[in-house]
């Protein structure tokens, strides 16, 4: 059976999260670098790793590497990769994405141009004909040059992963659903204790949540590009990893997981897309002010994204809302709290100093994931 690499882009400070993901799936990791892990599968992986994964954004069939510091290199080192190995006389294919880093060919135009130039010159050769229709399935490519080292690799999602397709309506500063999941993963939180998000927006962080306690794919409800590569991934292939999805989800699964926001129309959005998910039934939103939350529950989790100005106008009403967050937080005594934020004031108006933080790129925004641990439960007496 034919091994490939894969190629998983993350947000950057994410990376021990989805290498952790992709050895629970059963395979090898090959390598961890800045955004992305990299692992060796078989033709399944492709399907699984779509299906799966809760925090990459895209999963890429690496096609090679090799070191190019001209364009004549870079020319050459492509045409003799064996495209028909891959993208079949009919595919449409083009060089979608090219980045290069600290590297002598730095003009992404230049560099698409002559890898499409390069590549159709190398199937002329093998097809024996002078002109593409490219009428096919998509073969989009991505192309990264770190320190002149080229990799270039073929995208099998299509579509990011972040989307789930539940997600319809959001709110104005929505975080992304991979973000979400790894928060979350991050944590030790499990479905059998509370979950509490006081600024819920339109509901990704609960629903994530509730994905994971009923262990429903994150890919069930949407395709994936690569399903239309029956010259590389038999059909079955997808359908086995549907099947396998199906058969892991928990369908009589009580949680407590809770939303809240102080925009009313935006709760309707949560529990409109909560119900695109098919976790209404395990999500309580409401809407309702951080300042009046509070639980007689004990050992919960809150797991939140409050504002942090990205509005000039908002950021004189931070240091009051971070206030109000460590008052009302810090009187849930046996809780935990996790906190996402850009503000730099926020362990100082919390009034508490993290237990861990952990810096994280969303987008180009550096991110504080502040970590503040409540006590663990006490074990229950085995003769209670």
């Amino acid at each position: 059976m034919n091994k490939y690499e894969y190629i998983c882009p993350c947000h950057f400070g994410l990376e021990a999260v989805l290498k952790r993901e992709i050895t629970d799936l059963g395979y090898k990791i090959t390598n961890v670098d800045n955004g992305k892990v990299s692992f060796a599968g078989d033709i399944e992986a492709c399907a699984r790793a779509n299906m799966f994964l809760r925090t990459t954004e895209r999963v890429l069939l690496k096609v090679s590497s090799f070191k190019a510091e001209t364009f004549d290199e870079l020319f050459e080192n492509t045409k003799a990769i064996p495209w028909e190995n891959f993208i079949p006389k009919d595919g449409r294919f083009w060089v979608a994405k090219a980045n290069s880093i600290n590297s002598k060919l730095f003009s992404p135009s230049d560099i698409q141009s002559i890898m499409k130039k390069a590549i159709v010159e190398r199937m002329k050769s093998v097809y024996k004909i002078e002109w593409f229709e490219e009428s096919g399935s998509s073969y989009p490519l991505r192309v990264t040059i770190m320190k002149d080292e080229v990799t270039v690799s073929i995208d099998t999602s299509g579509e990011s992963l972040h989307r789930r397709g539940y997600r319809k309506l959001t709110s104005r500063a929505p975080i992304t659903e991979t973000l979400a999941a790894a928060l979350i993963m991050l944590t030790p939180w499990r479905k059998d204790r509370i979950l509490v998000d006081p600024f819920c927006g339109s509901g990704t962080i609960p629903i994530e949540a509730a994905l994971i306690g009923a262990r429903i794919a994150p890919g069930i409800q949407r395709s994936f590009l690569a399903e239309e590569w029956d010259n590389l991934y038999p059909d079955k292939t997808w359908k086995n990893s549907r099947e396998e999805a199906r058969s892991l989800q928990i369908s009589d699964l009580e949680l407590n997981i809770q939303g809240y926001d102080l925009d009313g129309e935006i709760i309707k959005a949560a529990r409109q897309n909560a119900k695109l998910a098919g976790v209404d039934h395990m999500i309580h939103f409401q809407q309702k002010d951080v300042s009046d939350l509070g639980s007689n529950k004990k050992y919960g989790f809150i797991i939140t994204n409050p504002p942090y100005g990205e509005r000039i106008e908002e950021q004189e009403n931070l240091p009051g809302l971070y206030k109000t967050m460590g008052k009302v937080f810090g009187a849930l005594d046996s809780w935990s709290y996790y906190i996402i934020t850009g503000y730099d004031g926020a362990e100082k108006y919390i009034g508490r100093k993290a237990d861990k933080n952990r810096k994280i790129y969303n987008g180009m925004m550096k991110t504080y994931f502040y970590q503040y641990m409540g006590p663990r439960p006490q074990k229950r007496n085995r003769n209670s």
